[in-house]
């Protein structure tokens, strides 16, 4: 039906050509992120057609790019602000938009939907032969960007065999003191991370490889050839990386463990990690609550897309049935891992509900505004290179599609004007309520269906909690598999 390099060629046109010059990086001077979902449709086969090949239209519906995400003592009560802009979590908000929008064109019967009416009073299910595909320039920070590092052969390593990125390398230890010189390495300046930088093998680099931080800084070449690294510790690593190549490191990832949770042993080498954990994005100096990409992703692939609102009017979840990712370090089985494995033994799910068997593939094509081509591209130009400070949301929506935000808010926002309605983002809380709002408000009360009858309803918080059948899946996927998410306290769902 598609190939990856085809979805990873379709948004990259969509980015270059449907979003304007406002919110995309500096050229040779900053980077970003991108991703989108498309949605794929095949044409109705009769059965004496079956042999013909099928017919598919793809289409981008959504796209977001960012890299930053703001701190705990930013995030703001009354819902206005984008705690996360990383370009996978922009790209599933657009995707929402995209998606009441459809649910009001299928209400009001004002033109040809995604929808058609399911058995249940007043819910929806997706026409057939529709189905969507998750597209990312770069692995989802946390998980699964821990990912194998091939060394060269001459490199000392103690041979490993292939099922370490099913398992944790070592048992976690919180007491473990971090040696100077990895601290060193966080330090982009440093002097170790310099000389690291300067030996990081070509041959990763070709890859796409000098691997970054999400949220920024420079590249970060684990110090994997140091005589130091005792045979035993790369020995408790178990796994063998594909064509019989040695694993001597992992790429790190700046996700952090969640706070009272099993931490990273931070040992040299392939054990700095612990696979599997729950992680949340690292703030700059100001703890974020934002959890990782990687688990949020893997959170999509059991509850849907669409989120706690929109389940009101659906009769099924709006699952991805596939993810691409562009040219960058990957590795397959960290991708199954993170997003499918922890959580594949879920059981006791309501009706509609499941562990997806997620398709993951990747593409052969960079993103020409990613931190590897760019780096490529600027040659030795003055300078140091920065993510982009802005983010963008696009949406398949006919009134005001785009949004460009920095710092949780439209971009060029004033101190003066943070609290008014020009100063919330399309993609924000409140606003992405508004939308369910107005859904609502277009469909006669007696065709509502029965989770917005039962009771009277006001805050954000209370239209969330109806959805009853959305926070019972929620539920068993905390008890289950993750139980150290960090929730935001309910006072900051209670705007109406």
């Amino acid at each position: 039906m598609w190939t990856a390099d085809e979805i990873a060629q379709l948004c990259y046109e969509h980015y270059r050509i449907k979003l304007p010059k406002q919110g995309k990086p500096e050229p040779n001077r900053e980077w970003t992120l991108l991703a989108a979902v498309v949605k794929i449709q095949s044409s109705a086969q009769d059965c004496d057609t079956s042999d013909k090949a099928v017919q598919v239209t793809k289409e981008v519906v959504s796209m977001g790019t960012g890299t930053k995400c703001i701190g705990q003592s930013k995030m703001r009560k009354s819902g206005d602000v984008l705690n996360d802009s990383h370009a996978e979590v922009i790209a599933r908000r657009s995707f929402q938009r995209y998606l009441c929008h459809q649910l009001q064109l299928a209400a009001t019967l004002k033109e040809d939907s995604i929808f058609v009416l399911g058995t249940q009073k007043g819910q929806w299910k997706l026409r057939p032969g529709i189905s969507f595909v998750f597209f990312s320039s770069h692995t989802p920070c946390g998980d699964a960007s821990i990912i194998p590092m091939l060394g060269f052969e001459e490199q000392p390593c103690y041979p490993i065999s292939r099922d370490w990125v099913t398992n944790s390398p070592v048992e976690a230890s919180g007491n473990l003191k971090t040696p100077e010189k990895k601290k060193n390495c966080e330090d982009p300046d440093s002097p170790v991370t310099k000389r690291m930088r300067l030996g990081t093998p070509a041959r990763l680099v070709a890859n796409g490889a000098a691997h970054r931080d999400k949220q920024g800084g420079d590249p970060v070449a684990p110090d994997v050839s140091s005589p130091n690294v005792p045979l035993e510790e790369l020995a408790s690593v178990s796994g063998v990386a594909p064509c019989s190549m040695k694993v001597v490191d992992v790429y790190r990832t700046g996700a952090k463990c969640v706070p009272g949770d099993a931490g990273d042993p931070r040992k040299p080498g392939a054990a700095y990690h612990q696979v599997g954990l729950l992680r949340v994005k690292p703030g700059r100096g100001d703890r974020t609550c934002s959890m990782s990409c990687s688990d949020k992703v893997a959170r999509w692939n059991v509850l849907g897309c669409q989120g706690a609102l929109l389940m009101h009017f659906l009769e099924e979840p709006i699952y991805l049935s596939a993810v691409v990712i562009g040219k960058c370090p990957y590795s397959q089985e960290a991708m199954h891992r993170a997003l499918i494995g922890r959580c594949q033994n879920i059981s006791a799910l309501p009706k509609g509900f499941g562990v997806q068997e997620l398709k993951i593939q990747q593409s052969s094509l960079l993103f020409e505004q990613s931190c590897c081509a760019v780096q490529a591209q600027r040659a030795d130009s003055p300078g140091r290179l920065v993510p982009c400070g802005a983010a963008i949301s696009w949406s398949a929506v006919p009134e005001q599609p785009l949004d460009v935000t920095a710092n949780g808010f439209p971009q060029g926002t004033t101190k003066k004007s943070i609290g008014s309605l020009q100063a919330r983002s399309r993609v924000s809380k409140v606003e992405l309520f508004r939308s369910f709002q107005k859904l609502l408000s277009s469909i006669a009360e007696d065709m509502w269906p029965n989770s917005l009858r039962v009771q009277k309803l006001h805050t954000y918080q209370e239209y969330k909690q109806a959805a009853s059948t959305y926070q019972e899946a929620w539920s068993a996927l905390r008890k289950q598999a993750f139980g150290s998410w960090i929730r935001n306290p309910s006072d900051y769902h209670q705007f109406e």
